[in-house]
């Protein structure tokens, strides 16, 4: 690829790669770096969720079964028409950029996003790359590493389909516990990537203690940058604080990107997951710890359920109910500008000139 072929925005502190384009993070203010806009988290021969036909509309009479247990009805997210009404709400409650680190295997919609940026005002970052293994279109197996590169190089680079819409962030690359062979080539091709645009990789972590740091292993083995990596879910992964400042002391960004989920029941395994007090309580122990520039906060929507459309709490749950929960846990004005603002452009943005160099 020619260094033409990826442009920067004229910015000193860098830049967001949007899908309408290039936008200096000077530009840009509150920033929610992981959220799902289009998803089909049933496009797999693995179920997800609940016996509930898959045609069960939510109603008030099957609403706690949907949220509990992600109904396979909960679990598309493909309306255009909701998504801008979804996102034109969360503009509105003050909100300017979403990432959707929607990856390949899970139905990304690279013209959908274009649609909802254009009609709610709001920066939307997309994702590139493979989601894990039960995810993965036919032929992935039959891939190297270095050939996966090159798709996510040239998503960043030249873009998408004929309107040519580019990725601004590597994944989420999608990891099971123990590694799958297949996602561990996966994982190498997004570093590689990475090494070649500086863009931000995000991980999805196996659901297992010690799956973060295993990951963050391959990425270091490989030369890739871990002060690039964001590790997601750290929420439904890491319970104890000790764990998460040594996966901190790596310099990776670390992820508590579930907040509204807060029932402590998880369909997917055996784990007590928190609720937002308990994630507050987490940064401001991190924060007090020295590792406050590498937290994230976001809140992971990918499902119906968690959609105001359907009686969910919006992309806008961050905005409207957990800043001040965080203000009246005792974080100052500054801590949650950092969180929010400063964190997340300082994690997504690439650097002026470091795309498509290679």
């Amino acid at each position: 690829m020619s260094a033409d072929s990826v442009t920067s925005a004229d910015s000193a502190e860098g830049f967001f790669r949007t899908v309408q384009g290039d936008v200096p993070v000077g530009e840009i203010g509150h920033v929610q770096p992981h959220e799902h806009l289009f998803i089909d988290l049933g496009n797999t021969a693995v179920q997800q969720g609940t016996v509930l036909a898959s045609d069960e509309e939510i109603h008030l009479g099957n609403y706690y079964e949907t949220r509990r247990h992600h109904s396979a009805y909960s679990v598309v997210m493909d309306s255009v028409e909701v998504a801008v009404q979804e996102v034109r709400e969360y503009r509105e409650f003050g909100g300017d950029a979403i990432v959707d680190p929607t990856s390949i295997g899970l139905s990304r919609n690279p013209e959908g996003l274009e649609h909802v940026s254009r009609q709610t005002g709001v920066h939307i970052v997309m994702g590139c790359g493979y989601y894990y293994r039960d995810y993965q279109p036919p032929g992935v197996g039959e891939k190297s590493a270095r050939e996966i590169a090159a798709e996510i190089v040239h998503d960043i680079g030249v873009g998408v389909g004929e309107r040519r819409i580019r990725a601004g962030v590597i994944g989420e690359i999608g990891l099971s516990s123990p590694l799958d062979p297949q996602e561990a080539i996966v994982l190498e091709g997004a570093v590689y990537a990475q090494r070649e645009t500086g863009a931000a990789l995000m991980i999805h972590p196996g659901r297992d203690g010690a799956a973060p740091a295993e990951a963050l292993d391959v990425v270091t083995s490989l030369g890739g940058d871990l002060g690039r990596v964001v590790m997601s879910h750290i929420d439904r992964t890491l319970f104890e604080v000790d764990a998460m400042a040594d996966l901190a002391s790596s310099g990776c960004y670390l992820a508590f990107d579930l907040f509204g989920q807060e029932s402590s029941y998880y369909p997917y395994g055996p784990i007590d997951m928190p609720n937002d007090a308990t994630r507050v309580d987490y940064l401001i122990e991190l924060i007090r710890r020295g590792y406050g520039r590498q937290l994230l906060v976001a809140q992971d929507i990918c499902k119906k359920a968690f959609l105001r459309t359907y009686g969910g709490e919006g992309y806008g749950h961050v905005l409207r109910n957990v800043i001040p929960l965080m203000r009246r846990k005792g974080m100052t004005d500054e801590q949650v500008e950092m969180i929010t603002r400063e964190n997340p452009k300082r994690a997504i943005a690439l650097a002026p000139g470091a795309a498509g160099t290679g």
